[in-house]
């Protein structure tokens, strides 16, 4: 059983450090998200419908205008981008319209 830990061990060494600090700051973020949830959950039912609504509004408009969804939603944004306004939309407006 130590060839085997010793092999682990040298195997972990071997991974970047980066790997490590984004290792560590999904944990962190998953521990304050903990935090912030149940905080959240003494306030008021409505009013956090009213906050989570308006998040998931917010960063929905930002996914379709910036088209920088994950790529697992991609085919729900490409059905809903055609109503809303995007990035790419207002370069084609700016080609044709007149120079003052």
């Amino acid at each position: 059983m130590l060839p085997l830990a010793a092999t682990t061990l040298d195997n972990l060494k071997k991974v970047p450090p980066m790997t490590w600090l984004k290792i560590a700051a999904v944990l962190a973020g998953f521990v304050v998200a903990i935090v912030i949830l149940r905080k959240l959950a003494r306030l008021n039912k409505v009013l956090l419908a009213v906050i989570v609504f308006v998040t998931v509004v917010i960063i929905g408009f930002s996914w379709v205008y910036e088209r920088n969804e994950p790529a697992f939603l991609t085919p729900l944004v490409d059905q809903i981008a055609p109503f809303l306004p995007s990035k790419g939309s207002y370069g084609k407006q700016a080609g044709g319209a007149r120079k003052m």
